[in-house]
């Protein structure tokens, strides 16, 4: 588990507080991200697994896989994994929604937790960093819309959830966030 730096920061403090004298009873420990995300009060931004190279050729087109940058073996072999880890964690379905690129669907495939729905809100804007903020707007909004209930699992890019969160994920990173503006992370999984 990685937590951001503010966080990890304060943990110190937060065990020496529940430990003062005087019978002062602790908070319960809040959910960890994977308990929240069970429960519909986090969702989870994943990075698609690895897909050799930068960006996408210049004749990259969205019908066509063969002319975008897609997994190999081992960005498949990262996303079953993936899969696995959160059904051992207790989600066995949940609500998929994918970046148009063929790398994100397969990684959401692969998950193999329920239905692949294509939304453009996750499509990448690496080569146009000018949609940056629309695309940040049209995430959060995709978030609202889904609303409470089972399990949001949402594979994108590492530049859309860099914007959305400050975190730079690796491939196949899961970034847990909170469902509610201003969607705090809670934390990072590999």
């Amino acid at each position: 588990m990685h937590l951001p730096r503010r966080a990890a920061a304060a943990f110190p403090l937060l065990f020496m507080i529940a430990r003062l004298p005087g019978g002062a009873a602790a908070s319960p420990a809040p959910p960890s991200g994977l308990d929240a995300l069970a429960r519909g009060e986090a969702i989870a931004l994943i990075r698609h697994a690895t897909a050799p190279g930068i960006g996408d050729p210049p004749e990259m087109r969205l019908d066509d896989c063969a002319s975008q940058r897609n997994l190999d073996e081992a960005g498949r072999t990262e996303a079953r994994a993936l899969g696995a880890r959160l059904r051992q964690s207790g989600i066995s379905t949940a609500r998929i929604r994918s970046s148009r690129w063929c790398r994100c669907r397969e990684t959401a495939t692969l998950l193999a937790l329920g239905p692949v729905v294509p939304h453009p809100a996750l499509d990448s804007f690496f080569a146009s960093r000018d949609l940056a903020a629309s695309r940040t707007a049209a995430l959060a909004a995709l978030v609202a819309e889904l609303g409470h209930g089972p399990p949001v699992i949402l594979v994108t890019h590492q530049v859309n959830i860099t914007a959305f969160t400050g975190i730079v994920p690796a491939p196949a990173e899961i970034v847990i966030v909170d469902r509610r503006p201003p969607h705090a992370v809670r934390e990072t999984l590999r």
